[in-house]
């Protein structure tokens, strides 16, 4: 990023895909657009802190198709449901997560620090 315009464009762009993710419970193309924006806007905000943002987004978006998939072939014994709702579920805290965090321009991954002892 070069400059301060450059990160709250970035900053619109990751907006728009967690409202294309939320938007996908809806319209489920809505999705596939998302997770085609970060694999091709992920070099632009390498080393931001918008960048753990579009990394959750992308894990979002394929583990949420993982246990998507996993929940409709599990239908068949009727566990599917449970496996279903609990990704609904998950999804939903991925996006309310993300978008809060985005809000207070925070990553979404904080570093966490761990004192070295002395032997």
């Amino acid at each position: 990023m070069n400059n301060a315009e450059d990160l709250k464009s970035a900053k619109t762009l990751t907006t728009v895909i967690y409202a294309l993710y939320a938007a996908s419970f809806f319209v489920g193309l809505t999705a596939i657009v998302g997770i085609i924006l970060n694999y091709l806007k992920k070099n632009e905000v390498a080393g931001t802190y918008l960048e753990s943002h579009f990394r959750w987004q992308i894990r979002t978006f394929w583990f949420g198709l993982l246990w998507s998939v996993i929940g409709a072939v599990a239908l068949t014994i009727l566990i599917g449901w449970v496996i279903l709702l609990a990704n609904f579920v998950w999804i939903i805290y991925r996006i309310v997560k993300g978008w809060l965090r985005l809000n207070e321009n925070k990553p979404m991954y904080e570093e966490k620090v761990i004192p070295v002892q002395a032997v």
